[in-house]
């Protein structure tokens, strides 16, 4: 991880007087959207103790330039699979804070777990913004004040993700699947696209090591997410 920086200014009042030192830590934007990424490279040079190294388009751009910062401000429009694997490499080159939407799967747990020291909402204040990179950079962890209700939700429901390595999202289509009920449908009742559901079956499918609808039935019996009576499916 980097230090951060030290800037000496001298008081000119007397010679005498000692230098003072001031922590400048270095952050990296990594923002598709320009607009975006200028709003936080603004809040981010509005704060004397942090210096905005690099602000770019992509982590391509990002890791192109080379070096290492002390946070990296990354803005993702959704958290996905594989943008838990950008997570966890940018821990090599400095401290993640992350800032999307945090809606669907994976969830918060999941990208704090692959590395994040830092959530923020894409909706949050400028303050909080603010705050959230300068915690980071010294190492600390923020979580966004608009989503300590969802960290606390999903910290309840721990237990089913502990015992089948599902997310809570994946929970709930796997008790849909059991039940009977088609991908179209499952999309309709948890109000997602079809093809984030298929991705949800596929994940599920992987992490259970099941190959068909039948054992993920089993399954699902087995971890205690569906009862034996199973429901009929409404059209």
């Amino acid at each position: 991880m980097p230090q951060a920086t030290r800037s000496r200014s001298r008081s000119p009042r007397s010679a005498r007087v000692e230098a003072l030192e001031v922590l400048v830590y270095s952050v990296a934007i990594v923002a598709a959207q320009p607009i975006a990424r200028a709003g936080i490279e603004k809040l981010t040079s509005d704060d004397p103790g942090l210096r905005v190294a690099a602000a770019v388009g992509s982590l391509r751009d990002l890791y192109n330039r080379g070096g290492s910062y002390d946070v990296v401000a990354l803005d993702l429009p959704q958290v996905t699979a594989s943008t838990l694997d950008d997570v966890a490499k940018l821990t090599s080159i400095g401290a993640p804070l992350v800032s999307s939407v945090w809606e669907g799967s994976p969830s918060l747990l999941a990208t704090i777990r692959a590395g994040a020291r830092g959530c923020i909402s894409r909706q949050a204040e400028q303050r909080d913004v603010r705050e959230a990179i300068r915690v980071t950079a010294q190492q600390g962890f923020y979580l966004c004040p608009r989503m300590i209700g969802q960290f606390q939700m999903e910290l309840n429901s721990r237990g089913d993700e502990d015992r089948s390595g599902l997310a809570p999202r994946e929970v709930e289509t796997l008790r849909w699947i059991a039940s009977g009920f088609t991908h179209a449908q499952i999309a309709t009742r948890m109000g997602l696209s079809q093809a984030t559901v298929n991705t949800y079956a596929k994940r599920i499918r992987a992490k259970l090591n099941v190959s068909n609808k039948a054992e993920l039935t089993r399954m699902a019996i087995e971890m205690g997410h569906l009862s034996r009576t199973r429901r009929n499916p409404a059209a």
